[in-house]
């Protein structure tokens, strides 16, 4: 089933069930709050809160979002982007849990064909209300898991609605991992859609140390279902980058690379192939809704995403332009379904071309200091790259340290951070840091800056009247003082 026939079946089966369809609000959101659109639920925030009357008690959409949080996954699992299509229906106060997992199973075992005995779904721990329903609907006792809140309690990471979550997921089989269900292996049974039971509000805090303030004023409903991993099932490919949304970006870099995407476990090699061709659909879709590459906020993040993915590039023997070649892949394979990314194909090839060609210049001048460094520290058989090199490559050549640490991994190495976090030899306790009010935290832990989206490290802790208030984190790549809430 193409995506393009995914998206039509979902809308078709909301919309015979009274669900209005709502176009996808731009990546730029209007909340200050958020950074970038991270979730299909963002543009109907203030319907949830009860502080604008929304327009229909239903409502379904397919959303543009982007998420940098688990940036370091992408190209290395099967199914992380940072760029993807959110399919969503959504509740104001109209239905609740047992129409959301009703619907749920009915469209994935009826509508889309996918084989119940391979569906498992998590539950929040103390959710009993969506472990029986889940019951009815004819799931096993032992395919259903209760998890924490790190897996099944949602929120936006900010203050606003929030509430316990259910996730369907699809068993891939023993190629993909070991057995045990989804609190096992997130590669083997990967989570394909995310029921979210909206019923509180969030006050202030890192992480999941936050206060519930309140509930909400009607119980809602908010889902997501992502586009390329149900691609991937239902087209019977390995990763997201093998479905008919990326497949021929792919495509395209192996004519420019000279060489064939050697599959799943082709190790650094597919990595490299599935980061730069994913990267490359991030940037088309920022560019297009008007985000410029800078040295902080959105800016940085796509300056980012377009320098991993030249960096990739270049490591798979790509010598000439490709940020430009993989952009008008992706405006050619994606541009009938979000008529923006034609709109703004000569700013995308623009700002793609001249990025590339000032990285460039970067990249040569760092390389060669870097691939020394690794050889000196490999031959003396060091397990960590020098915090004075990551530190040197970044305040003197603009080197990416994230780049300069996918380099050292990939020689077996690791950067040594805390000594980079000290800014090395020299460097005074405040130069170049500044304030920032908070920070999040990615799936494997690592604190994460918003001001770049590099990694931070805690170096303290801060205190207001005897009473300790916040963590000081340094952020590895801007030196930027990070001040995450207690």
């Amino acid at each position: 089933m193409r995506s393009t026939q995914i998206r039509s079946l979902f809308f078709d089966f909301f919309g015979a069930r009274g669900h209005h369809r709502v176009p996808s609000s731009p990546l730029v959101p209007d909340d200050p709050t958020l950074l970038l659109a991270n979730a299909g639920m963002n543009q109907f925030a203030p319907y949830f809160l009860g502080a604008a009357a929304p327009p229909w008690p239903r409502a379904m959409s397919v959303r543009k979002c982007v998420r940098t949080v688990d940036i370091d996954n992408v190209g290395r699992t099967t199914r992380h982007a940072t760029f993807f299509e959110m399919l969503g229906n959504f509740s104001f106060g109209d239905y609740f849990k047992a129409e959301a997992i009703a619907y749920a199973w009915e469209l994935f075992t009826e509508g889309y064909g996918l084989d119940p005995g391979r569906l498992w779904v998590t539950v929040y721990e103390h959710d009993d209300d969506a472990y029986r329903l889940w019951r009815r609907a004819g799931v096993p006792a032992d395919r259903i898991q209760r998890l924490g809140a790190p897996d099944n309690y949602w929120d936006m990471g900010v203050p606003g609605p929030c509430g316990p979550s259910s996730e369907l997921h699809y068993d891939r089989g023993p190629g993909f991992g070991r057995e045990g269900g989804p609190a096992v292996d997130g590669e083997r049974y990967q989570e394909l859609w995310n029921l979210v039971f909206m019923q509180s509000l969030r006050g202030a805090g890192e992480g999941l140390d936050y206060p519930v303030v309140g509930g909400l004023p009607r119980p809602s409903i908010d889902t997501g279902l992502g586009l390329d991993r149900l691609a991937a099932i239902l087209q019977g490919v390995d990763t997201v980058c093998e479905t008919d949304l990326l497949r021929p970006v792919l495509t395209r870099l192996e004519e420019l690379a000279r060489r064939r995407y050697p599959g799943r476990e082709g190790g650094e090699v597919s990595t490299a192939f599935r980061a730069a061709t994913e990267h490359a659909r991030a940037v088309a879709f920022l560019v297009a809704d008007g985000v410029v590459p800078g040295s902080t906020g959105r800016g940085y993040v796509l300056r980012r995403l377009l320098r991993r993915a030249v960096h990739r590039a270049r490591f798979l023997g790509v010598t000439g332009p490709v940020v430009p070649e993989l952009t008008a892949e992706v405006v050619a394979v994606l541009g009938a379904d979000w008529p923006e990314l034609e709109r703004r194909r000569d700013t995308i090839a623009e700002v793609a071309h001249r990025e590339e060609e000032a990285f460039d210049r970067t990249l040569r001048q760092g390389t060669r200091i870097l691939d020394s460094a690794i050889g000196r520290a490999v031959a003396g058989g060091r397990t960590r790259l020098p915090g004075e090199t990551a530190f040197e490559l970044h305040d003197t050549y603009g080197f990416p340290v994230e780049l300069t640490a996918e380099a050292a991994r990939a020689a077996g190495l690791e950067v040594d951070r805390d000594r980079f976090a000290d800014g090395g030899p020299g460097m005074s306790d405040d130069e170049g840091s500044h304030l920032i009010s908070s920070v999040e935290r990615g799936e494997s832990g690592p604190w994460t800056c918003p001001e770049c989206g590099e990694y931070a490290v805690e170096s303290g802790q801060r205190f207001e009247q005897g009473r300790v208030v916040g963590h000081a984190l340094m952020c590895f790549a801007c030196q930027a003082e990070v001040v995450a809430p207690a």
